[in-house]
């Protein structure tokens, strides 16, 4: 459940998600750049905003009515969701791992979206297994010399601020692992974009390069022994909000699909009345069902205060599976139609794509799920 202040704000979250994002989304597909005063007027309805302290200008609400408004704004634009999530989660980070001065002097422009951050870890060799990464970090006098790659990074094509996880002993010791808060504008910093076939701007993939970039020691923001724990934390939640957007997604395509069946004459009725139409669309809504319960079992876990690494990797591998499966029968069910722009269902297919692999591959998290048995009662 959710407070009434949590209530009102998710309303607002809809609204924007209808009239802004909505109207927006179909151009960044086209591979249109999206206007910076889009990422402010998301800002001040407070996305970047929501698990931030309040003491530090948040909204110190708790982290399911984050999956809420991931999921709200998923429905209409994955990547977007994906930008506004990532920076909010390094403003989080920052008000409760910097130093109380650095934190005031950063957190400003990350709360009022006039910067944007991403958290680093994939690298050109080193992918879901975060114990492989090449990138170091050697101390210095007063701080930390960084070297190294960084790629397929939410937000890095045009963030400001970046938490890069580097290694600071010998490569695979996961213990080795800190948290650094890096300035992207420092000279020894070079960005890129990541594009491909699918349109990568609303989520703005990126990368960078640090060419021994000099970080001070108060930007140390989980030293060596803390940061892969972090990691994994982080990941799990991140697994339990991606699940929802996906869910989300599937949610907004069934809701059109049906709708469009009860008014598309085909054979002298309409679409739903023929049965094997109308079949397809249960057992999607079925499957939705399911997808959403195993969401909502990782937020009660989450709740609980529980281990929720196998629920939160069996969340997002079903809700994934689930869009890649479904999302081109929905499209399929609303016939030649479906491919209007107007529609979402080619942006929602190509982002199921990308959702199967951040957070962790669909393959890896398989392998891992092998042996779990998630059976609730004494057999």
């Amino acid at each position: 459940m959710v407070d009434e202040a949590a209530e009102r704000f998710l309303a607002e979250v809809r609204a924007f998600a209808r009239d802004v994002v909505a109207r927006e989304a179909p151009a960044w597909a086209q591979g249109k750049r999206v206007d910076p005063a889009i990422f402010t007027s998301a800002a001040g309805i407070g996305l970047t905003r929501i698990e931030v302290p309040v003491a530090f200008g948040g909204l110190g609400f708790g982290f399911r009515t984050k999956v809420n408004a991931c999921a709200i704004l998923a429905a209409v634009d994955f990547g977007f969701a994906m930008a506004l999530v990532n920076t909010h989660n390094v403003a989080k980070r920052v008000a409760i791992s910097a130093p109380a001065q650095l934190a005031r002097m950063l957190l400003p422009d990350l709360l009022t979206g006039r910067a944007s951050a991403c958290t680093a870890l994939t690298e050109p060799g080193a992918g879901s297994d975060a114990g492989a990464m090449q990138c170091r970090a050697e101390k210095a006098p007063g701080g930390w010399v960084i070297e190294g790659e960084k790629t397929w990074i939410v937000n890095a094509r045009h963030a400001r601020h970046t938490i890069v996880y580097a290694q600071c002993a010998e490569p695979g010791q996961a213990s080795g692992i800190a948290a650094f808060l890096v300035d992207l504008t420092d000279p020894a910093c070079t960005q890129h974009a990541v594009d491909s076939a699918i349109s990568q701007v609303s989520i703005g993939t990126g990368g960078f390069r640090l060419n021994r970039c000099f970080v001070p020691d108060e930007r140390l923001l989980l030293p060596a022994g803390t940061a892969f724990k972090a990691i994994l934390e982080e990941i799990n939640g991140a697994r339990i909000y991606v699940a929802a957007m996906n869910c989300a997604m599937v949610s907004a395509a069934l809701r059109i699909a049906q709708s469009y069946g009860d008014t598309r004459q085909t054979f002298g009725k309409p679409l739903s009345h023929h049965a094997n139409w109308r079949e397809k669309l249960a057992e999607c809504a079925t499957a939705l069902a399911a997808a959403w319960s195993l969401v909502e079992a990782a937020l009660t876990a989450i709740d609980a205060g529980e281990n929720v690494q196998h629920l939160a990797a069996a969340a997002k591998v079903n809700a994934v599976t689930l869009a890649q499966r479904e999302l081109p029968m929905l499209l399929h069910a609303m016939g030649a139609e479906g491919l209007r722009e107007i529609y979402l269902f080619a942006r929602h297919i190509g982002s199921a794509q990308l959702a199967a692999l951040t957070d962790g591959s669909t393959a890896m998290l398989l392998g891992r799920l092998g042996c779990w048995d998630p059976t609730p009662i004494q057999l």
